[in-house]
């Protein structure tokens, strides 16, 4: 009879019985909980304009709010996934071969809700006809939530690097999909370029993913510049902060939602 060259015994057994008993009872756990109608999943829906905004600013219908200054306005709105798989129609389909680089297109997730957010999106608008030349830095942008938790934009770069994971060498179907992405990225993000009199600029503003946890949050604009010396080096700058709220919540596993936080309870 052949010996195992390292049989189980003494606290080895010990451990690997143990081991095997506690991966048992977490299952059977999970089990009776599951059954017991407590497995939730958190939900939040879209942000949306809380109604008290700083001066000089204006909540519009289609959920958008804009400050203005004379005939200066910067004007940001929250873009839903839905929205952005209709805007770039073509890029949102073949699920995990989809190329649109805000969000997982038409991918089907497992769980109690099949969809996923992929990044925080807000579309971004500048108009100037009242200074001869204007500059929004879309890097010195950020997410200040009501509970403290703070959220950097996404710069061109980063958002190269996020994607470069996805690209195994530089041929292939991967790679090509790699090089869409980035593409539609370069051509629709907001960027740092001067705007001068009688021009207008837009672009997407990215951020990460929100916490489940976050429900009011402001969207603050650090480096709004409005005038520049003779150098060209900026001279008079704003700080806009922009207000946002959404609803929170539980999702059951009998399709039933339990809101936890709701923006018209305020």
């Amino acid at each position: 009879m052949k010996r195992l060259p390292f049989p189980l015994a003494g606290p080895r057994r010990r451990l690997l019985v143990s081991t095997r008993t506690l991966m048992r009872l977490g299952a059977i756990l999970c089990a009776f909980w599951a059954l017991g109608g407590c497995a939730f999943q958190p939900f939040a829906g879209p942000l949306l304009p809380q109604g008290a905004q700083n001066d000089g600013m204006t909540v519009h219908d289609d959920g958008s709010v804009v400050y203005q200054l004379d005939r200066f306005e910067v004007t940001l709105r929250p873009v839903t996934d839905d929205e952005l798989n209709r805007n770039f129609a073509a890029a949102s389909v073949g699920e995990t071969s989809s190329t649109n680089a805000y969000t997982f297109g038409d991918t089907q997730f497992p769980g109690l809700d099949s969809t996923r957010q992929r990044f925080t999106v807000f579309h971004a608008a500048v108009k100037n006809y009242s200074y001869p030349k204007v500059r929004v830095d879309p890097v010195r942008t950020v997410l200040v939530a009501g509970n403290g938790r703070k959220y950097r934009s996404l710069s061109l770069a980063q958002m190269q690097n996020y994607y470069r994971a996805y690209a195994i060498g530089y041929r292939g179907n991967e790679y090509s999909r790699l090089r869409e992405r980035l593409d539609l990225l370069r051509r629709t993000m907001l960027t740092d370029d001067v705007v001068f009199s009688g021009q207008e600029s837009e672009g997407y503003l990215v951020f990460p993913i929100l916490h489940d946890d976050v429900t009011d949050l402001r969207l603050v604009l650090e480096d709004v510049v409005i005038r520049f010396d003779y150098l060209g080096e900026p001279s008079e700058s704003l700080k806009l902060a922009y207000a946002f709220d959404r609803q929170t919540g539980r999702l059951y596993a009998d399709g039933s939602r339990v809101v936890t936080h709701d923006p018209e309870d305020r």
